[in-house]
C-alpha cells in the first residue's frame, strides 16, 4: 500500500505590524497568490489529501482555507497548536496517529523543511529544497500500511515545488 503525506510551509505572511503578535500574522498579497496557485496545482497533479493537519497560527489557517478552496472532496481540517513551530518528530506523531491514505500537514519553518529533508531517501534537485521558502510543497510516498511504520530516509519524493515554479514572479512580490 502507497500512503502519501503533503508537507507545506505557510504562505508569505505580512510583516506591517513589527510589534504584533507572532501567531496571529495575515497572510500578504503574495501569500494569498501563492496559497491559491498551490491549491490549483494539488488539483492538476491530483495530489488530494484525506485530511489536513494544520497549525492554529492565523497565517497556516488561511493558507489552509486558500489551497482547500480548489480541492474537491474537501478534506478533513484539523487545527492543531502543537504544529505551531512544532519541531520534526512533533510533526511526525501527529501524522502516525492518522489513518487516512493522504495526509498534509500545514506548518513552520524550521520544523516542515527539516521534515521532509529527514523523510526523503533522496533529496530533489530544485535548489529551494534545502531552505524550504514559504508555500513550497513537498509530496512524499511511502510504500508502507500504516502511518506509525513512517521511518526516516524511506520515502519517496514524488513531487516538490515552490510558488514561483507555479506563478513566477510579478507586482505582488513587493509586498
Amino acid at each position: 500500500m502507497t500512503l502519501r503525506l503533503i508537507l507545506i510551509r505557510h504562505a508569505k505572511s505580512s510583516w506591517s505590524d513589527p510589534f504584533a503578535d507572532d501567531h496571529a500574522r495575515v497572510l500578504n498579497t503574495r501569500g494569498r497568490a501563492s496559497a491559491e496557485a498551490i491549491g490549483g496545482w494539488m488539483v492538476q497533479e491530483g495530489y488530494l489529501p484525506d485530511t489536513v493537519l494544520c497549525s492554529d497560527a492565523i497565517r497556516t489557517q488561511e493558507t489552509a482555507k486558500l489551497i482547500l478552496a480548489a480541492l474537491e472532496p474537501k478534506p478533513h481540517l484539523k487545527l492543531s497548536g502543537r504544529i505551531y513551530h512544532a519541531a520534526p518528530d512533533t510533526i511526525i506523531d501527529m501524522v502516525q496517529r492518522q489513518v487516512d491514505q493522504t495526509v498534509a500537514v500545514i506548518g513552520h519553518n524550521p520544523g516542515i523543511g527539516m521534515l521532509a529533508n529527514a523523510l526523503v531517501k533522496a533529496a530533489p534537485t530544485h535548489h529551494r529544497f534545502s531552505d524550504y521558502p514559504t508555500c513550497a510543497t513537498t509530496v512524499i510516498d511511502f510504500e508502507i500500511e500504516r502511518w506509525v511504520e513512517v521511518k526516516p530516509r524511506t520515502g519517496h519524493c514524488k513531487a516538490f515545488v515552490v510558488p514561483r515554479d507555479l506563478i513566477g514572479t510579478a507586482s505582488h512580490d513587493i509586498e
